[in-house]
Formats: structure tokens, sequence, C-alpha cells
């Protein structure tokens, strides 16, 4: 069995500002573009293989595919499932307000009018399955978001309500997740 790669985007203005972006199309700042730059650089440094990028189709997450796809030469293609979770009426509000932190506890909610954890884990798992049926013959690079990133790490390892909520990576932390 192979692996896949997890490269979450590079800065945006509501990072800088604690906002949840959720699924609201939130460009790059110009720090965000060199850290895509430099994480391609990077991954051209540790020797990182991989055939492919699958990367989400908001623009804070292709903007910095293409960045590392240019520096590296590795082809990039948008996969919808990779769109972060719609949060509904709470994107753009305080990533650590109180009443979002109360919401994030029930993973069947749907954040009135936005997506539940089950749902957005279910498109995530679906995706992860398909890549790991390939991964003895292809490795992909997945560039996305932080919500994305929870799920990810909770289809390789066992985690509780609180530790999924409280994970999270940095703009453009590299992670390699290996199949079993």
């Amino acid at each position: 069995m192979g692996c896949v790669y997890f490269v979450r985007h590079g800065q945006t203005v509501w990072n800088v500002e604690n906002k949840i972006c959720g699924a609201t199309d939130i460009a790059l700042t110009d720090i965000g573009h060199q850290q895509a730059m430099e994480t391609g650089k990077r991954i051209l440094e540790e020797g990182i293989q991989a055939d492919e990028i699958l990367y989400s189709p908001l623009v804070r997450a292709a903007d910095t595919a293409r960045h590392i796809a240019e520096i590296t030469g590795i082809p990039a293609r948008v996969e919808p499932r990779l769109i972060e979770q719609n949060f509904g009426k709470w994107e753009s509000t305080a990533r650590d307000g109180v009443e979002f932190k109360k919401a994030k506890e029930d993973f069947c909610c749907r954040y009135e009018g936005g997506e539940s954890m089950l749902h957005l884990a279910q498109r995530i798992y679906n995706l992860l399955d398909e890549i790991k049926e390939e991964s003895d013959h292809k490795t992909y690079i997945l560039v996305a978001h932080n919500g994305i990133s929870r799920v990810v790490q909770s289809y390789f390892y066992e985690m509780t309500n609180a530790e999924y909520a409280a994970f999270g990576v940095k703009n453009c932390q590299i992670l390699r997740y290996d199949f079993e």
C-alpha cells in the first residue's frame, strides 16, 4: 500500500482575521502565495514523489496547488469533493466564537444552511477510499482546507470528538498518511 499527502492552502485575509472561511471563496494573501511557492520548493527538496495534485475548487486552494504544480512539475486537477465544509451562518464569524464552538459539538448539525460534519466525512472518506484503491501505483497530494484536514486525520487515526475539534494544520503544512 502507498501513501497520500495533504497540504493546507496558504494564508488568507480571513485566516489573519481569525474568521471562518468555510465554503466562502477567499483569496490568498501575498504571504499565502509565498507560502505556496515555498511548499513547492520543499516538496522538491524533500524528494516527495507524487503523480498528481488534487485540489479544492476554492481559489485559495486552487492557487496554492497551481504554485506547487508550477514549481514541482506535478500535474494538478480540481477535485470538487475537497471543497471546504460549508459552515452556513457561521461563515465569516470568529473561529473561536463560543456559539460556534458549541455548534461544532453536534456532528449532525447542518449549521443552518451549511453542511454537517457527517456529510463532509462521507464525501472525503469516499474520496480517500478511491485513492487507497490506486495507492499501490499512484500517489496524490491533496491541497485543501483545515476542515478537510480533520476528516483526513480521522480517516487514518482514531480520534475523540475533542481531538477532532481541536485538530488543525498550519497554512501550507505538509502531512503524509500511509495506507495499510
